[in-house]
């Protein structure tokens, strides 16, 4: 493949955007410390008095020793709930476990005792089609006290509420993709189900409990009195009920025997027989910051972002003199071969002829996609609908959603409109998007969203009813508005994506991604993705 070249120049301008950059990095790393500080020092003494390990910790002993964990929207809750629903409550994330790359679904009972919010159930389910789209087993560490009855409306009633979460769980054990779980402390009502529902799991003596009715339950609907243990503890189920199929003695023993469960599954994920060794980049991928910036209104050219990704900066680009305001090319990242799909400003119709070309080009071979969004959208005015822009857009948008092989998605920028759908946003479900500290995601671009409104609320009035003063302040209210719903903290605290990541660390999240899609079943038949 072609070497691709740099123009960075690190002195200078590129110094201070570097500099810039750092400030947002500091502020990711300091939210992330809150997320991993589950309910406090309060909680977390509590769960300790009790002879429980916290949430991270299990999954740490769970995880083959040295390997790497790929946690999934750590930043989930930010900013809601006063701040106290710490990671939406629950962990979840992509590790290896005796050999077999597993998907991990752990609840925190520091956090509102487990419970499931609004943002616990809508990441538990994404958890759950990460899997399902993969086929990896779903290992559940369960602490969960049910769902949170003061957001009935949020998590009970649809099909993407918390019953939502056994419906694939039950899809999934059907379709052979094993789940298991090992129960560490209470699970009342739904949470029961997590267990219940699975292939096999275990139960830890004198912490864990299972019952569809808790005590207070139990005594007033029936007028019973009995405590959760004798309810429904961990001897009661494994001895006399037969609902658990192990009990152990402590959490440490529980965790073994969870390993012992996966090695002894025979699970047998098929891998890309066509990887190679992995190369490092030619170039820093330290050099990133100082290429983006934190002005998203400076154009950066996406070549110097991908020559810090793929293995020896080696890039094969198709069509690089025509459709210039997006880049496409195969490389490889960590011995996977991947195709890309970036922007290099708005989306003209023949940029859209180009991606949606190569895209075909990808699903023919079987090659994963990786976008990097950054674009304001696909471009408007009476030239671009002259040029067929609305079916060309279109024609994109189909290729996309119909290739059949992995997409993955970057937000390294701008992200507006359309143009976040045409580049694989989350509505089209991607198998996996992150998003950069500086990037913005948004149904418009601040500044024309707020003309926008502006203009029609000036059209709406008559003369004089209102000031030039009361306009101002409504125009600041509307781009304040716009600003702070594309901020990537609004999006990632209620799961629009699947993190927020330092770019730095993009080379290696992808690598984890990259060796997670190609698990998939080998694609056969012809495409039905058609050059358009």
């Amino acid at each position: 493949m072609a070497l691709i070249g740099t123009q960075l120049d690190l002195s200078g301008d590129a110094r201070q955007r570097a500099e810039g950059y750092d400030g947002l990095i500091g502020e990711l790393r300091q939210r992330l410390g809150w997320s991993r500080a589950g309910g406090g020092d309060r909680m977390i003494a509590r769960h300790h008095e009790r002879g429980k390990i916290l949430v991270r910790d299990r999954i740490d002993l769970l995880i083959d020793p040295g390997s790497a964990f790929l946690e999934l929207s750590p930043l989930a809750g930010w900013g809601l709930y006063d701040g106290k629903l710490a990671s939406a409550g629950i962990v979840t994330g992509v590790g290896t476990v005796r050999g077999t790359a597993c998907m991990i679904i752990a609840n925190d009972a520091t956090v509102k005792g487990g419970s499931f919010h609004r943002e616990t159930v809508k990441k538990h389910i994404r958890a759950q089609d990460i899997a399902a789209q993969n086929r990896l087993p779903c290992l559940y560490l369960v602490d969960c006290g049910g769902a949170n009855l003061n957001q009935m409306e949020e998590v009970f009633y649809d099909e993407n509420h918390f019953g939502g979460t056994f419906h694939r769980q039950c899809r999934m054990s059907a379709q052979g993709i094993p789940q298991l779980a090992a129960v560490f402390g209470e699970c009342t009502a739904g949470g029961a189900y997590i267990p219940a529902l699975c292939d096999e799991f275990i139960m830890v003596e004198g912490q864990a409990s299972i019952h569809l009715g808790g005590p207070q339950i139990v005594r007033a609907a029936i007028s019973e009195v009995v405590d959760r243990h004798a309810l429904g503890g961990a001897a009661l189920h494994s001895r006399q009920s037969g609902v658990s199929d192990h009990i152990v003695s402590d959490e440490y023993a529980a965790i073994g025997r969870l390993r012992d469960m996966v090695a002894s599954l025979a699970y047998a994920q098929p891998f890309a027989p066509g990887r190679l060794a992995s190369v490092p980049p030619r170039f820093d991928t330290g050099d990133i910051p100082a290429i983006v910036g934190t002005d998203l209104s400076r154009p950066f050219d996406q070549r110097e972002v991908i020559a810090r990704l793929v293995d020896g900066s080696d890039f094969h680009e198709f069509r690089p003199e025509w459709g210039d305001t997006v880049v496409c090319g195969t490389a490889r990242l960590e011995g996977f071969a991947l195709g890309i799909i970036a922007n290099n400003g708005v989306l003209f119709s023949e940029a859209c002829l180009k991606a949606t070309h190569f895209i075909e080009l990808c699903d023919q071979r079987g090659i994963p996609i990786l976008f990097l969004q950054n674009t304001t959208g696909f471009m408007v005015g009476r030239d671009a609908e002259l040029g067929g822009i609305s079916k060309h857009s279109a024609k994109l948008v189909y290729a996309m959603s119909n290739t059949r092989v992995p997409r993955l998605t970057v937000v390294t920028g701008s992200s507006y409109g359309a143009g976040n759908y045409g580049m694989s946003g989350r509505g089209f479900r991607p198998h996996f998007m992150f998003m950069w500290p500086n990037a913005r995601l948004g149904g418009m671009n601040p500044d024309v969203g707020s003309s926008v409104l502006m203009d029609l609320r000036r059209a709406s009035i008559s003369r004089g009813e209102a000031s030039g003063d009361e306009l101002a302040d409504y125009e600041r209210r509307l781009r304040q508005m716009f600003a702070e719903k594309s901020d990537p903290y609004f999006c990632t605290a209620r799961v629009f994506d699947d993190g927020i990541i330092d770019p730095r660390d993009t080379r290696r999240v992808l690598g984890i991604c990259l060796s997670v899609v190609n698990l998939r079943p080998e694609i056969r038949g012809p495409s039905p993705v058609y050059r358009m």
